[in-house]
This record gives structure tokens, C-alpha cells and sequence, in this order.
């Protein structure tokens, strides 16, 4: 059966001598493999459709299981991305986390519109780690694991916004009051900015961000946060992740 879908390229392997296997995430068919035959010889006409990152319009045959691709169009390149290699991997791990944590049937029009509109904002300039970080929350609450940041996750109690500190549990799942500080002696405590900007990007739609001013004591307090939610919720071993925490120790040499 033929199929004509736009996509993103979120995984890209080898196969074979002179083929790529892709994964794509597309805006009405989920996840899709498709086996692009020729890709890795310098003069192939589907090369650039292969890249990873490349947003493009799609058409394969696909019975069951894996599409062998028969042509293709190409939307945006990012090639901005694959040549800055921080762009690059906080892309890779952009799209890593969308595919290792959403199932087939959970990708659809808003996970397309969230990572393209992710890729876009990291090709822009816009502060990387703050782009990652609204976009984590977006697989937490996707995955089903949003944390709870407007009540206390033990008594239920509006959070109040005058707070002079606040503490998250991120082994219970939120925001924790004073009075219910106890159950979780490991709650971090965070200052009342960085939890109206967490609040503030739970909230937000990537396609709708702007210009957000986040200081380097706040980003690096927000990072720590979702750190310790990604590691407590989700659990994985990321291999974009980690080359992410390489170049970071490289950065600040």
C-alpha cells in the first residue's frame, strides 16, 4: 500500500552498505519506519531525507512492519542543527526522548507539532536547556506522569504564591507544603521563581513560545529539578543524555 505522510526524522541507522533505516514521527500516521535504500552513496537523490532532523513530505510502500521509501520532498533541512554540535544534541535528545517514551499510537498531530516546533526554537537560538526543559514536561504529561505543581501533592491544598520557598517531591510526584514537608525529608527546596516558571511551562504550548529571560542560577536550578523528575518517573538511560552531561563538563572547562 502506498503511503504519503510529512514527517520528522527522530532516528536514523545504518543498514546494509548503502541504506538507512528511519523512524519518523509524522503528523497523522504515528511512528513509521521506512528503509531508505541508497542513502549513505554521495550521489543518492534521497540522501538529505535521511538525515536526522529533516522534516520532509514522505511517500512509501508499506504492507506490514517496515516502508521501503519510493520518493520524497524536503520541507526544512535543519541543517542549522546537525552543523552546531550543542543544537545537535539537544535535538538528539529531543527526539530520543519522544522515541523511547511514546508508544506508535501515542504519536500524533500535537507530538509533531511539539517536536517540530522544538527543533525550530533550538535552530533559532533560543536558550536550549529552557527549550528541553518546557519540552520534557510536555512528555511527562503525555506519559502520564505531569507533576502536580498548583496543590500539594499530599494534602491537596492550594500552593500558595507569596511563599518565600516552596519544596518539590520529586519521589511523590509535585509540590509539596510546609506542613507536609515531612513525608518527603528529601524534597528539594526551590526558590518562588524558578516555580512560576515551572508552573508557567507546564502550562505553555511550544508552538506558542516566546522569548522567555531565564538567569543561569534559575535555568540551572529548573535543570536540576527536571533531572531528578525524568530520573524519578521515567527511569531511562538516555544516550543522548548523557553525551549532553559530557559537553556540559566540557563547556564550563
Amino acid at each position: 500500500m502506498l503511503y504519503k505522510l510529512e514527517g520528522i526524522v527522530i532516528r536514523s541507522m545504518d543498514y546494509g552498505e548503502g541504506n538507512k533505516i528511519i523512524t519518523l514521527c509524522t503528523e497523522h500516521g504515528g511512528k513509521v519506519g521506512i528503509l531508505v535504500r541508497g542513502a549513505k552513496k554521495p550521489k543518492s537523490r534521497h540522501g538529505a531525507l535521511a538525515q536526522p532532523f529533516t522534516y520532509g513530505q514522505y511517500v512509501f510502500f508499506r504492507n506490514t512492519g517496515l516502508g521501503t521509501l519510493n520518493a520524497g520532498e524536503l520541507i526544512e533541512s535543519h541543517h542549522g542543527l546537525r552543523e552546531d554540535i550543542f543544537k545537535a544534541a539537544y535535538a538528539s535528545y529531543a527526539c530520543e526522548l519522544l522515541d523511547r517514551v511514546l508508544q506508535d499510537e501515542d504519536t500524533g498531530a500535537f507530538w509533531f507539532r511539539q517536536l517540530k516546533a522544538c527543533l525550530e526554537a533550538l535552530e533559532s537560538g533560543k536558550d536550549p536547556q529552557v527549550i528541553v526543559n518546557i519540552y520534557e514536561l510536555k512528555v511527562l504529561q503525555a506519559a502520564g506522569y505531569a507533576p502536580q505543581l498548583e496543590e500539594c501533592i499530599s494534602c491537596g491544598r492550594p500552593c500558595a504564591q507569596d511563599e518565600p520557598q516552596e519544596w518539590i517531591s520529586t519521589a511523590l510526584g509535585g509540590v509539596l507544603c510546609r506542613a507536609c514537608k515531612h513525608f518527603d525529608p528529601a524534597a528539594a527546596s526551590v526558590t518562588p521563581r524558578t516555580m512560576k516558571l515551572l508552573r508557567l511551562f507546564a502550562r505553555l504550548d511550544l508552538t506558542r513560545l516566546g522569548n522567555v529571560d531565564v538567569s543561569e542560577s534559575t535555568r540551572d536550578e529548573i535543570k536540576g529539578v527536571m533531572r531528578r523528575f525524568m530520573d524519578a518517573q521515567l527511569g531511562m538511560q538516555l544516550k543522548s543524555r548523557n553525551f549532553l552531561d559530557q559537553l556540559d563538563k566540557y563547556e564550563f572547562q
